[in-house]
């Protein structure tokens, strides 16, 4: 069973390209869920390793958009983007070296994180970077 599903109603910019890139992240963390669920501690690694790259890339494709279109609230939604990334990577990294585990308690976090910050911030973006041309 899916731990998020993304719907245009709940999680939609009205930018597609972020759009996409926000159920991809849904896809690779509902991978990350199913696979804490088996105790492979190498498959959840896997994942996470994942979900991290897919994480970031979309954070830096969000970034420049915001950047190159000029977004006023920009360096505050980074602020935001830094925070998860952080953690994650420490995370990450205390996992490598068997300090930490990635847990079902680690992917509902992070569906808390998304449940909070796409609705609430990234849907602030949408009608400001349509002004500017994307759709």
């Amino acid at each position: 069973m899916s731990l998020i599903t993304w719907t245009k109603e709940q999680f939609g910019t009205n930018v597609g390209l972020h759009d996409e890139e926000h159920r991809q992240i849904f896809t690779s963390l509902n991978a990350l869920h199913e696979t804490t669920a088996k105790g492979d501690r190498k498959a959840v690694g896997a994942k996470f390793d994942e979900l991290v790259d897919v994480v970031a890339k979309h954070f830096a494709s969000e970034e420049n958009s915001m950047a190159t279109h000029g977004l006023p609230t920009k360096d505050a939604h980074k602020v935001e983007h830094d925070k998860l990334v952080k953690t994650c990577l420490d995370l990450q990294a205390k996992f490598r070296d068997g300090k930490a585990e990635v847990t079902q308690e680690t992917t509902k976090f992070v569906s808390d994180w998304l449940t909070s910050h796409i609705p609430n911030i990234d849907r602030g973006y949408g009608p400001f970077l349509n002004s500017k041309g994307l759709s």
